[in-house]
């Protein structure tokens, strides 16, 4: 198996789940299957804009990030991969995921817990840690853009260890729906996304059952989900 350029370790809903079907529309991209579902209607928004408004998640497909994006360290296969993210599943079990909320992080929307899930944190733990073997160190140009003068202390030493600064205490689990918008579209944009989840049925909590391994081939403008891994099985 020839390898991708990068790789990344997610949580990513049931395809049949309604959580994924919200998710994957909102964004345009359907990362398993690789079509491109119709958005929802959100009023004021028309399919061009929309379309310009999700190009930054629609490049990482509906997820979660456990492990952040990376390239597999020299000497390091494919299968390596496979059969560590497989033990990392092995390890846990399917938990009821907390009750999801369409928030404004920053400049941009996302689903995120309503409570804390110590579950959902010890597996992203797990997915930073055991992984970390496999991953390749991070090039000048992948630190850079990380914008390290901006970081504090802790997470500067995260991105130097573990190639990403929003690790371990850091972590905040968030399902990215919208790139960057200035604050009265992001107003907009916000109110429309709260009103299309609670009318797709995706606003009840889903059980994790698995990870997912996400990859983008060489020159490939997005991830794709290349594999999922059930909780509880054997590397």
């Amino acid at each position: 198996m020839t390898a991708a350029e990068r790789y990344a370790v997610y949580f990513a809903p049931p395809a049949e789940s309604p959580l994924w079907r919200f998710g994957s529309a909102v964004i345009g991209f359907d990362a398993e299957t690789g079509a491109a579902p119709a958005a929802p209607d959100l009023p004021g928004f028309d399919p061009e804009t929309w379309s310009e408004v999700t190009a930054e998640p629609r490049r990482y497909g509906f997820h979660g990030t456990l492990k952040a994006p990376f390239r597999l360290a020299e000497g390091c296969s494919v299968q390596d991969l496979e059969a560590a993210v497989a033990a990392c599943a092995g390890g846990h079990h399917a938990f009821e995921m907390p009750p999801l909320e369409v928030r404004a992080l920053g400049a941009f929307i996302a689903l995120v817990p309503a409570v804390p899930s110590p579950k959902l944190e010890d597996l992203a733990v797990s997915a930073v840690t055991e992984l970390e073997g496999l991953r390749a160190a991070l090039s000048p140009a992948e630190v850079a853009r990380r914008n390290p003068e901006k970081l504090s202390a802790r997470q500067l030493t995260y991105l130097e260890t573990y190639g990403y600064p929003y690790v371990l205490d850091e972590f905040r689990f968030h399902m990215t729906l919208t790139g960057p918008l200035p604050e009265p579209e992001r107003d907009h944009a916000l109110i429309a996304l709260q009103a299309a989840f609670a009318a797709s049925g995706a606003d009840v909590p889903a059980v994790a059952t698995g990870i997912a391994l996400y990859a983008q081939e060489p020159g490939a403008p997005r991830f794709r989900l290349m594999r999922r891994f059930a909780f509880g099985s054997a590397a």
